[in-house]
């Protein structure tokens, strides 16, 4: 696959050009995604399992034109994400709004020859030419980190989509092993990254256990290289998976996540009405002193923490 290949089947009819609809102005508050230039607004929306809750076709359509109408223009999906579910209907809307948004999604496969022909599929069912971001998905280990570098790995294909201008920027992403994301950055040239981040998280540890003693969170070991490197950050989990929900009000999660050095926060909103009250949220938001933080870490207790953890020790990010 290659751009000129993919333009001509779009020039032939067998894919829909984009067209800009009326254009909305931006009322979310935005930052850049790193060193990219990319402008971004704080609060994306995140179109994973929490999208797919939407049974009604046009409701999850209707919501994702809101999400756009209020100013959520960074929009984050995944092949894999509802076996394609997810782009087709993200496609749906693009056909329509693709100028008006930052659209980003994930590759799953560990060979690049797999990873070309996702990329393409992914391409097709998006109904654009090209992305503003292309994750490779979900790292597990160092092991998987390793097929990924691999010669004939994934991490060659997104070079390659970078380099044909398939995607403006590439990155990875990871909720369950900060250590094996810390060596994916600091060993190659990722333009962004996306990784759980949340106030119970601080203490995690790559083998997933809480221990105060010995701190190794995302935020920790991660986000640090991610920073030093001038790679935009991407929050997701920053209500872990709910599991923290009850734990702090929205706002304040949500808030700890923004206050961090991150581009964004991707959250999936399963109701329209989520959708409008984060939106709220981020219009607002001010930063949390690092006392703030810190009291709010506190404030969670254990055996919520240990929950969580052990639900996204055993996630499946499909």
């Amino acid at each position: 696959m290659n751009r000129r290949h993919f333009l001509g089947a779009l020039s032939a009819g067998v894919l829909t050009v984009p067209v800009l609809a009326d254009a909305k102005p931006n009322r979310l508050p935005t930052r850049k995604l790193g060193r990219t230039g990319i402008s971004v607004s704080i609060l994306g929306f995140g179109s994973g399992s929490r999208f797919l809750m939407y049974k009604d076709e046009d409701q999850a359509l209707a919501a994702l034109n809101r999400a756009i109408d209020l100013g959520i223009v960074y929009i984050d999906t995944a092949h894999s994400y509802g076996d394609g579910r997810s782009e087709e209907r993200v496609g749906r809307v693009m056909a329509t709004r693709r100028k008006e948004v930052v659209l980003a999604t994930k590759i799953g496969a560990r060979t690049a020859d797999q990873a070309r022909r996702q990329i393409e599929l992914s391409l097709r069912r998006l109904k654009t030419d090209r992305l503003e971001v292309m994750h490779i998905h979900d790292l597990k280990s160092l092991d998987d980190l390793a097929a990924i570098e691999a010669k004939g790995g994934v991490l060659e294909a997104l070079y390659e989509a970078r380099e044909q201008k398939i995607t403006r920027a590439i990155g990875i992403t990871c909720h369950g092993n900060p250590g094996a994301l810390k060596a994916a950055l600091e060993r190659h040239d990722f333009d962004c990254t996306q990784m759980a981040l949340n106030a119970g998280l601080v203490s995690m540890t790559d083998a997933m256990k809480t221990v105060p003693a010995a701190p190794a969170s995302f935020e920790q070991l991660a986000l640090p290289v991610a920073r030093r490197k001038g790679m935009g950050v991407i929050a997701m989990k920053v209500f872990g998976q709910e599991h923290l929900v009850g734990a702090a009000t929205p706002e304040k999660l949500l808030s700890y996540a923004l206050s961090l050095p991150v581009s964004l926060c991707s959250v999936g909103m399963p109701q329209i009405g989520h959708i409008e009250s984060n939106a709220a949220l981020a219009q607002s938001f001010k930063p949390m002193s690092r006392r703030e933080r810190n009291r709010l870490v506190d404030s969670i207790g254990t055996g919520r923490a240990h929950a969580m953890v052990g639900f996204l020790r055993n996630h499946e990010d499909v």
